[in-house]
């Protein structure tokens, strides 16, 4: 593949303190460097605010970054780390501490959250290091180039992934961020922007992808359907092979993207995937929609795009472009208000907007880039903070009416050896699903929309209790319909879905659902 080198980024230090070897953390006043605030699916599920509220310190190596993440009281703390200058394997390595748990070669935010990571002064660029986000929450991520990060030659990190995300992640912003590699697998290089195994509720806005064979995933394969509600605006991506992105089962919303120079295929929808595609500008690339490499299909609803050069290749048995008259084939709503760009300014408005040291510039949908309204400090609002959603009603009334469990379909985030997701609706109390560890997602389907105010989750003979903390997810937008804790009939505001997902977010010994029962109440 034949590709412009990509541009060496350099930018001038200022003169701080460092300690020889590793970098300092100086500790600053109580306030955050990032600006604005969280957009699309990253503002649901309680909100992604980060280090907000929290002390802010500086680093300018790797090293220390994971120093100051061990150094907080605990791994909900909230902080943020503004960071500058270039972080490599040179000045990167673990750090021990019981709020942290760090790795060599590679900035681990693991099981940790209430973070956010922002580039200041001259720039940060994390040169050959990736950013790993695994088991974790409530993280921001903000004007940082990260680039040539491999998974095979020398040196390596991350799996070759740029930012990756995996393992129960929830509530993630990325925002004006420059990710960039100089080829793709056959050079060791990666997915640039990559989510797998439950990860959620997730944002990339006014960014810059370039320069790489893989833009990104969401779902490791065909069978890792646990991840979505994902939000892609305002950025650019140039000089893709092919992830612009993969979507794997999920929701994703793509609206006011520059797509220029995707040189195999672009958005690929497939495994029951539906995508929300919303005035962007498509240029000078082929395949930029549809369901390829499989035949497990995937949907999209389109609206207000521009194809300008766009060429399409004939359909086949693995082989469904959207093209060229690209027509929708499902409905995608969206649980949050947002401004819409004409699709005739995007290319004007992310040239001056997408990417890091770009002023953090942002549009308000009228086509003019502008400095964003600063977000207040104070608590934080993320996930692990108490939730914003419907107080639910938990009773011991079974709820009247049919079960509409009752020949739907279903699936979930995993299952225990010798466990199905079709045992919870198959009214029988002597067969159950349980998760592959404490917490874990079910879900029930139907094949058309359905209105549900009610579901009793009943769980099996033996682990009654187990069932901690959860939540009802309407699985079509990631609306959180109800949060609380024990298992029983719960009762929410009557909502118009096709799935509905019980996610156990904490529990005692090892839960296991008998009957997931859903009804119209």
């Amino acid at each position: 593949m034949r590709r412009p080198v990509a541009r060496r980024l350099s930018a001038a230090m200022a003169t701080m303190a460092v300690a020889a070897g590793t970098g300092a953390v100086l500790l600053m006043p109580e306030a955050s460097a990032a600006t604005g605030g969280a957009t699309g699916y990253a503002t649901q599920n309680g909100g992604t605010t980060g280090g907000a509220g929290g002390q802010t310190v500086r680093a300018t190596t790797g090293t220390a970054i994971h120093a100051a993440l061990c150094g907080r009281a605990s791994s909900s703390t909230p902080i943020t780390i503004e960071v500058e200058g270039t972080i490599n394997h040179g000045n990167t390595g673990k750090v021990s501490g019981d709020s942290c748990n760090t790795a060599d070669g590679v900035i681990e935010l693991k099981q940790i959250s209430n973070v956010t990571i922002v580039g200041v002064g001259a720039g940060a660029v994390f040169d050959q290091l990736g950013i790993h986000i695994r088991e974790a929450g409530n993280i921001v991520i903000q004007n940082v180039t990260v680039k040539n990060v491999k998974k095979s030659g020398s040196p390596t990190s991350n799996g070759g992934d740029a930012i990756g995300m995996e393992s129960g992640v929830r509530n993630v912003w990325v925002d004006h961020v420059t990710l960039e590699a100089s080829g793709g697998e056959s050079e060791g290089f990666d997915g640039l922007f990559d989510m797998k195994d439950d990860t959620r509720y997730v944002t990339l806005s006014y960014s810059t992808l370039r320069n790489s064979g893989r833009g990104g995933l969401v779902g490791s394969s065909e069978s890792d359907l646990s991840n979505g509600f994902i939000t892609y605006h305002h950025n650019l991506y140039e000089n893709i092979d092919s992830r612009a992105p993969l979507l794997r089962g999920g929701t994703a919303h793509m609206y006011n993207n520059h797509y220029v120079g995707l040189n195999e295929s672009g958005i690929n929808s497939r495994a029951g995937a539906r995508a929300k595609v919303d005035n962007n500008y498509f240029e000078d690339s082929k395949d930029v929609l549809g369901t390829f490499y499989t035949d497990a299909a995937g949907y999209w609803q389109v609206s207000g795009n521009i194809f300008d050069n766009v060429t399409w290749s004939a359909p086949g048995t693995d082989n469904n472009p959207a093209g060229p008259n690209p027509q929708s084939n499902t409905t995608v709503a969206v649980p949050y208000a947002y401004p819409l760009d004409a699709a005739s300014c995007v290319p004007a408005v992310v040239s001056r907007t997408a990417g890091a040291g770009k002023g953090l510039l942002v549009s308000d949908g009228s086509c003019t880039p502008q400095t964003p309204t600063p977000t207040p400090t104070g608590t934080p609002t993320g996930p692990t903070a108490t939730p914003t959603t419907p107080t639910p009603t938990t009773t011991s009334t079974q709820p009247s009416g049919t079960n509409l469990s009752i020949g739907a379909g279903s699936d979930g985030s995993g299952k225990a050896s010798g466990t199905s997701y079709g045992n919870v609706r198959d009214g029988d109390m002597n067969t159950y699903w349980s998760p592959t560890g404490p917490t874990g997602a079910i879900s029930i389907k139907w094949g058309s929309a359905v209105s549900v105010s009610a579901i009793t989750i009943r769980e099996a003979s033996g682990s009654v209790g187990a069932i901690g903390s959860w939540r009802v997810v309407d699985a079509d937008t990631g609306a959180v319909l109800a949060s609380g804790s024990g298992a029983g009939a719960i009762s929410f505001p009557r909502t118009s879905l096709s799935k509905v997902t019980f996610e156990i977010t904490g529990s005692t010994g090892t839960p296991k659902i008998a009957e997931f029962e859903t009804y119209v109440g």
